[in-house]
């Protein structure tokens, strides 16, 4: 099954970040050798039997490779695909991103979770969670903004990474159903 893997803190090729080289090396170090990146941001498509364990294995590979640990977290693609389908119509569309952190999700602290929102200056539109990986639909305030991740890493104690639905519906298209992109399965 395809699945996307969105590594923490990446903005590939600047200073002090992962290059591509070593962000696609890291996967094929882990046996994912035809993992695809999708943009700058850390957003890898690759067929996966067990992504929790590939998401460790490519980890320790980009810690080894880098000297930096950074969190990598996967959802299956159908999954991706029914957060697009279900929002990519609304109106505020270009305001949402898709915040993932590790699971379970722990009950936060209501308190906690309003101002955390209400200083980030976005709100938790809905939530799920699907075999270790925990996400958020945020809708942010203000265009082209993106407060996703510090407001549920607030609300959660733990690391999250965001990214766009405008960078989701990319990926659908291009690797959904109807995409011609293909990528190797891998454990």
């Amino acid at each position: 099954m395809r699945h996307v893997f969105l590594i923490r803190n990446v903005n590939l090729g600047q200073r002090g970040h992962p290059s591509a080289a070593d962000l696609l090396g890291a996967f094929a170090a882990a046996g994912a050798a035809d993992a695809v990146s999708v943009q700058s941001n850390g957003t890898v498509v690759v067929e996966s039997t067990d992504p929790s364990a590939l998401a460790e294995a490519v980890e320790d590979a980009l810690e080894g490779a880098t000297g930096i640990r950074r969190e990598v977290f996967a959802l299956p693609l159908t999954v991706i695909a029914s957060i697009v389908a279900e929002h990519a119509n609304r109106p505020d569309a270009s305001r949402l991103e898709l915040t993932v952190h590790a699971a379970p999700v722990a009950a936060a602290n209501e308190e906690v979770a309003r101002e955390a929102q209400r200083r980030g200056r976005c709100r938790v539109l809905t939530a799920g969670e699907h075999e270790g990986t925990a996400w958020a639909i945020m809708l942010n305030e203000v265009e082209r903004q993106s407060n996703g991740t510090p407001v549920v890493e607030r609300i959660t104690g733990g690391p999250a990474t965001s990214r766009s639905l405008a960078t989701l519906r990319k990926v659908v298209e291009r690797f959904g159903d109807s995409g011609s992109t293909g990528a190797a399965k891998v454990r």
